[in-house]
């Protein structure tokens, strides 16, 4: 019994140590993504109903009396 536990934590030493990060594949892939993401957040904010929308809060939170 022994031996079988010894060899269990020994394999799964050997597999969590195997992944030592992403590579540079992945890291293209997800700058890829978030550049992706970025666009149609800009796209979207500055369109002209959240432009206005975004003016108008800003707005009121100047002009509010204090």
């Amino acid at each position: 019994m022994r031996k079988a536990t010894a060899w269990c934590r020994a394999r799964a030493r050997r597999a969590a140590g195997s992944d030592s990060g992403m590579t540079t594949s992945e890291y293209a892939m997800g700058t890829i993504a978030a550049a992706g993401f970025a666009a149609v957040l800009y796209k979207i904010v500055t369109s002209d109903s959240v432009s206005g929308a975004l003016e108008s809060v800003i707005g009121k939170a100047l002009n509010a009396p204090f």
